[in-house]
């Protein structure tokens, strides 16, 4: 299979690095044009120069994890036949500690953006009969960490915004999906992972499989996942031929979550 994507627009928020830069990457590749965001301008510019091998790539700086972060960023971006509403934030935090400003922003951040911008581009390309719309949401959207559930409420809102926007894009050409990953190397991840290598001798690699066995035992490929493994489930939710594709939630979490379903 051949994805190719040329002629169309893709805005995927929060891809300065991780798995949205991977995802960001891997549709420029496919030819699509591509609108990278981040929060700040040298975040945004060191994206798109990174990029600029891959294709057709420009960038935004907002933060749509306000209101008005979301309405410069379509104002700055006015078209999209692709939205992948990728940025997210992440967390530990017990429950009782965990105030209402944290729960807040969460929303803000992992949900609203979303919501702002997919009822911002939707109506248009409902109009042209073809849109793809992609939500990151996340194993822990179905698991609930217990020392995250601000950040796994977030994942689970995410997936009744995709399934409900999915039903309300019925017949219109419109898809709309969720993506669910796992634990990945990203950055972050790798950051928050370097303490634990170095003290254990190891590389972030085998500090990376270290947690995932123990943290989340019922993984099946007992390791993290890359973000590109990520970024080519969403490409490919946002490509021509995944066309009867709508209203699913798509597991890159590595057989984590339980379930035949």
């Amino acid at each position: 299979m051949k994805i190719d994507l040329t002629g169309k627009t893709a805005l995927v928020t929060g891809s300065t690095l991780g798995i949205g830069f991977a995802i960001a990457k891997g549709l420029a590749e496919t030819g699509a044009t591509v609108v990278v965001n981040g929060r700040t301008a040298a975040a945004v510019d060191a994206a798109v120069a990174a990029l600029k091998a891959s294709g057709d790539v420009s960038g935004v700086v907002a933060d749509v994890g306000t209101a008005e972060g979301c309405a410069a960023l379509v104002k700055a971006a006015p078209e999209a036949d692709i939205l992948v509403n990728n940025v997210g934030i992440y967390g530990l935090g017990d429950f009782f500690e965990t105030g209402d400003d944290v729960w807040q922003r969460f929303f803000e951040v992992n949900v609203m953006s979303g919501v702002r911008l997919s009822r911002a581009y939707l109506p248009a390309m409902a109009a042209k009969g073809w849109g793809r719309v992609v939500f990151l949401s996340s194993e822990s959207g179905l698991n609930i960490p217990a020392d995250m559930i601000h950040y796994g409420f977030t994942k689970s809102a995410n997936l009744s915004v995709s399934r409900g926007l999915a039903k309300r894009m019925a017949g219109t050409g419109v898809t709309v999906n969720a993506v669910l990953p796992g634990p990945t190397l990203t950055e972050g991840v790798a950051a928050m992972l370097k303490a634990e290598a170095e003290k254990a001798g190891t590389s972030i690699e085998e500090a990376a499989t270290a947690f995932v066995k123990a943290a989340r035992p019922s993984s099946l490929i007992q390791r993290v996942a890359t973000p590109q493994e990520v970024a080519n489930m969403v490409v490919y939710a946002c490509s021509r031929e995944a066309s009867a594709t709508t209203g699913a939630a798509l597991r890159v979490e590595g057989g984590i979550v339980d379930t035949i379903a």
